[in-house]
């Protein structure tokens, strides 16, 4: 799905000694710039929880789901152990206060009050969990729950929890929660609860803002973190750390790295237009085709990109009825003639099936034209 070009190999740097597994990718290309055994699969441990947010923040995109709705958290979701928010059976919570429960706190009862209310159940979220892994091309993750907490057959790799956190980056508000180093919930109420990030990062290194830390006796220290600087944005994955503090010092060995070395050359916004497609039966002739990510080129630094040409690939004989982010096409960036960037296009909005009359009235008028 993403090229990856391993430069981190080339230059042979070895940003991550103590851990078990690791990744540094850039987030709009995908481009891999180090890799330390990252399809090995192992327990992901709360990193879990950014495919949780994936799925809150699709439900947040597409209208199912909005961030003052409130939802109500099951005997089951309050029974959670580990991290949590100490939500109690039947509390009510704004969905904008369960994903802060859960981006900063990592609170177990607020991602199976999430799953349960997106999807009716926790299995059946999971269920979900697992097919947006597929759509995503992820081959070596499983989930077994929406949290992390231990289970057999509950595994991730290290590239696989970068993949999944370029997908939750596409959903800017969600830095919004990531980045917040503290926090409250209940505030007018005797039971106010501080939350504070367990992604330290966002406060001790410029940039960071989010995503997501990881710990269980069996994972040892993992996280998934993101920085920005200038128009360039990076995921760093370290999975098995011995210690919290060595975890830290690798992401921040692997950023440094990152923002010392390459520059990132934006291209085009997400949802920007591109082309129109034309729409067999529906209520509208033509659609307006997007893009679904940002898209941008990767460069070593003082690199040009003169020598980028974009090819604009749209599908044939589209049908009503189409849904608004249904793939239409591909952009593809090339340089030299090699491919660099291939991202999916999307439908930019509905459109459904043309009535009989809309049918006739098209029909009619070409013959009228035509005569």
């Amino acid at each position: 799905m993403f090229p990856a070009f391993a430069y981190g190999e080339e230059t042979q740097v070895n940003l991550a000694e103590n851990a078990k597994s690791a990744v540094l990718m850039e987030r709009d290309t995908g481009t891999v710039l180090y890799d330390k055994n990252s399809h090995e699969k192992l327990p992901p441990a709360s990193m879990t929880k950014i495919m949780t947010m994936v799925l809150i923040m699709e439900a947040i995109d597409n209208g199912s789901l909005t961030l003052n709705e409130k939802v109500r958290t099951s005997e089951y979701a309050a029974s959670m152990g580990g991290s949590q928010i100490f939500l109690e059976p039947g509390e009510e919570m704004t969905v904008e206060e369960m994903l802060k429960g859960i981006a900063i706190a990592s609170g177990n009862d607020a991602s199976v009050a999430m799953a349960e209310r997106i999807a009716g159940s926790e299995e059946a979220f999971v269920q979900k969990m697992n097919e947006k892994a597929k759509e995503l091309g992820l081959k070596n993750t499983n989930f077994v729950n929406p949290t992390g907490l231990p289970a057999e057959n509950h595994y991730s790799t290290a590239y696989d929890m970068a993949v999944m956190a370029k997908e939750l980056l596409k959903y800017d508000l969600i830095t919004k929660y990531t980045s917040m180093y503290e926090d409250y919930l209940r505030q007018d109420t005797d039971k106010k609860f501080w939350l504070v990030n367990t992604n330290r990062l966002v406060k001790f290194y410029q940039g960071v803002d989010g995503l997501k830390t990881g710990y269980t006796s069996e994972a040892k220290y993992c996280l998934t973190a993101t920085a920005k600087k200038d128009n360039m944005r990076v995921i760093a994955v370290v999975m098995g750390a011995p210690t919290p503090k060595e975890r830290n010092a690798q992401i921040t060995k692997m950023l440094d790295y990152a923002f010392s070395q390459y520059k990132t050359h934006p291209m085009l916004e997400r949802n920007a237009v591109v082309a129109k497609v034309k729409v067999g039966k529906g209520n509208l002739r033509q659609v307006n085709v997007a893009t679904s990510e940002s898209i941008s080129v990767l460069t070593k630094k003082g690199e040009s990109i003169d020598d980028v040409t974009q090819e604009v690939k749209l599908n044939e004989n589209v049908k009503a009825p189409v849904q608004k982010g249904d793939e239409l096409g591909k952009l593809i960036l090339k340089k030299n003639d090699k491919v660099i960037v291939e991202s999916p296009l999307v439908s930019a909005e509905d459109v459904q099936i043309a009535s009989w009359w809309q049918l006739f009235k098209r029909t009619f008028g070409s013959f009228t034209k035509a005569s």
